[in-house]
């Protein structure tokens, strides 16, 4: 029996059940959030760093996202849905300055009504009752954003044929029997449903505005009435969350990033790149699937009292299918200051038959405790003071240099990178900000004197940010260390939250540059030398982002140099790729970096016969065991038997890949220190 019975009624069933639906009002734009949308296209005309032309790209453009918005993987609304709305394309930027928005809520309202009837038709499908027969050859294409619009509702019955049997298979090859499988697509289904018959005209408005503003850049956004209390868009959930940043990705809600100290850091629960898919409190036995739901949305349910248990079901970056989920426990709380403190270690590095000690400080974002600051006392926190404290600490223990390790650091207080910058130079520039009218802005440290004028390495990856990327350009542009990891996340842009009417817009209004000209937006800073990551910049990172704003440059301001590390780089190389080729950790994060790439270009469509869908699942997985095992076996530790073991080995013996980065790092600064002594001792 076929897992679909009498598919040749699906499409007199769906007219029905669209029929036999209760009344609805139309969603409608109220004047508040009329004039909003003129409000917010002055403020993009005149207030947005960019020199933005409302012609008929622009209008394309806009009215492009707002469909990827509204169906981005095409399986909701027909060619025929959207023809009417065309005049869109070309009177977008129009409708925008009139606040006109009958057209676009009108157009939302199609898709609405699209997706209840879709999700009635699967409701249906469940009522028939579920055959799983899973032994044909069809596969399902996961990524449909550039497919045609369908032209027959017969289409996205196919389409949606298939997808519905993807949800089922999923369940099934996740352990689940065919009550339980029906029980979860049922919840799932009518939950979305649910969700959708809750909009209100201030949702639909948030679309339309989503579309405008990130036409524009990826930073400038509208925050409605409820979401003013959150400046960041990415919605940050420091404060009684999780301490994580996410993003949309489609249908699903990714994680962008970890806030250091937070919850999900210190369990060690998440990672960039992960899915959520299901969201849990501690007093409910059952997920709530957020697969397809708002941003904000998803958030709200993360959200909670301090204490209190969020269960989050996650998709693992490196995971090669849906099936290979998993349920993580955090408890939310709030992030200190003392949980975002610097901190140092000394690592010994065997060299030529001696011990050689290298300080190694972890800065995990650019901090200060502003409350302390404004009232005038003189011990409060800041990352420099706590910096310093630790440099001292590895002056005593007469380390040969200090490493600076800023990866995972997405930024903070401008005002720390300063002053930070100001510990290993004495006075000058550190970052130039230029606004919309092309003024330039030179902040730098004051300060004369310097805490410490010995060797200096600055160790970032791609989510280093911000301020931490204005540190390192610093370093590199001065001369006064080298930098190494992988190339940071190029966020160079600042950002203004201004009232509106109604709400607030967040706005980008100026540009970081380096000292030397060169914009840190979009390129980011290149390490001098690269070191393997498991962060695909392709999905994270500025670059990666739709709209970002292009890297250029300026005019560089005068400064001094303290050193020609660049004369050393090529001998420094050298000597890290000759150690590189023997490390087991370098080795996996190499290759495994270059085959989560492979995988994800492979994966472009998923089989629907369980044998052979279990079969890739096992491939797959098979090279990333013999990737784990080969790293594990070159360190003297023992094999693993699965795959999924590596996602839940609490093993301490073994060394985490990334952790080389440090050791190699010293390995690197000592080198420098060495090649430089030497070098004086010629001079001499």
């Amino acid at each position: 029996m076929s897992l679909f019975a009498t598919l040749s009624r699906s499409i007199a069933l769906t007219a029905m059940l669209v029929i036999a639906s209760p009344a609805v009002l139309a969603l409608e734009p109220t004047d508040e959030q009329r004039q909003a949308t003129i409000e917010i296209a002055d403020s993009l005309r005149y207030g947005h760093y960019a020199d933005v032309e409302f012609d008929q790209a622009w209008s394309e453009n806009a009215f492009r996202r707002y469909l990827d918005i509204l169906d981005g993987q095409r399986a909701y609304l027909l060619h025929s849905d959207i023809k009417p709305y065309r005049h869109l394309e070309t009177r977008f930027a129009e409708a925008l300055f009139d606040g006109d928005l009958d057209d676009a809520f009108a157009l939302h309202e199609k898709a609405e009504a699209r997706r209840k009837a879709r999700l009635a038709w699967l409701l249906a499908r469940l009522d028939e009752g579920l055959a799983l027969d899973f032994d044909g050859n069809e596969r399902l294409e996961v990524e449909r954003k550039d497919a045609p619009w369908a032209r027959s509702e017969s289409e996205l019955d196919t389409l949606w044929q298939k997808r519905l049997k993807n949800d089922a298979l999923t369940l099934l090859l996740s352990d689940q029997d065919s009550e339980q499988i029906e029980t979860n697509l049922r919840q799932r289904y009518k939950g979305q449903l649910s969700r959708i018959e809750q909009t209100e005209p201030e949702d639909v408005f948030g679309l339309v505005m989503a579309a405008v503003t990130g036409t524009i850049d990826p930073h400038t956004g509208y925050l409605s009435p409820r979401q003013g209390e959150s400046f960041d868009i990415q919605m940050s959930l420091s404060l009684e969350g999780i301490g994580a940043m996410l993003q949309s990705d489609g249908e699903y809600v990714k994680v962008s990033s970890l806030v250091p100290g937070g919850p999900a850091d210190r369990a060690d629960a998440l990672e960039p790149a992960d899915r959520i898919i299901g969201v849990g409190q501690e007093d409910e036995d059952e997920m709530v699937n957020v697969i397809g739901m708002r941003l904000d949305n998803v958030v709200d349910l993360i959200r909670g009292p301090k204490g209190s248990v969020v269960r989050l079901e996650v998709i693992p970056a490196q995971a090669v299918d849906m099936t290979r989920s998993h349920t993580v426990e955090i408890t939310r709380d709030t992030v200190n200051l003392e949980d975002q403190a610097a901190q140092s270690e000394i690592i010994d590095v065997e060299r030529d038959g001696t011990t050689r000690q290298i300080g190694v400080i972890t800065v995990p974002t650019f901090y200060v405790d502003f409350d302390a600051w404004q009232e005038g006392e003189e011990d409060f926190r800041s990352t420099t003071r706590d910096v310093a404290i630790e440099v001292e600490k590895l002056k005593e223990a007469g380390v040969e240099g200090i490493v600076l390790d800023l990866r995972d650091n997405g930024g903070g207080a401008l005002q720390e990178a300063n002053s930070l910058l100001g510990l290993f130079i004495d006075r000058g520039p550190t970052v130039q900000v230029r606004d919309a009218q092309g003024r330039i802005q030179l902040y730098g440290d004051s300060d004369a004197g310097t805490l410490y004028d010995g060797p200096l390495t600055v160790l970032v990856n791609r989510l280093s940010a911000s301020a931490s990327e204005i540190f390192a350009g610093a370093i590199q542009d001065y001369g006064r260390g080298i930098v190494v990891g992988s190339q940071t996340f190029g966020k160079g842009t600042v950002q203004t939250l201004s009232d509106l009417s109604h709400g607030e817009i967040k706005l980008t209004r100026a540009k970081f540059y380096r000292i030397s000209g060169d914009s840190t937006q979009n390129r980011g800073v290149e390490p001098d030398i690269a070191f393997p990551s498991l962060i695909d910049p392709e999905r994270i990172g500025e670059s990666s982002l739709d709209n970002a704003l292009a890297w250029d440059t300026v005019q560089n301001v005068q400064y001094r140099r303290y050193g020609e590390p660049e004369d050393y780089l090529g001998t420094l190389t050298s000597r890290h790729e000759s150690r590189a080729k023997d490390n087991p950790n370098f080795n996996y994060l190499a290759q495994q970096s270059t085959l989560a790439r492979q995988l994800r270009e492979q994966h472009v469509s998923v089989s629907l016969n369980r044998e052979q869908r279990e079969r890739e699942m096992q491939a797959q997985e098979a090279e990333q065991l013999a990737l784990e095992n080969q790293r594990r076996l070159a360190l003297g530790q023992d094999a693993l038997e699965e795959w999924s073991d590596a996602r839940d080995e609490s093993d301490d013996d073994v060394m985490p890949a990334e952790y080389a980065h440090v050791l190699e790092a010293a390995e690197i600064l000592l080198d420098y220190s060495q090649l430089k002594s030497a070098q004086r001792m010629v001079k001499r």
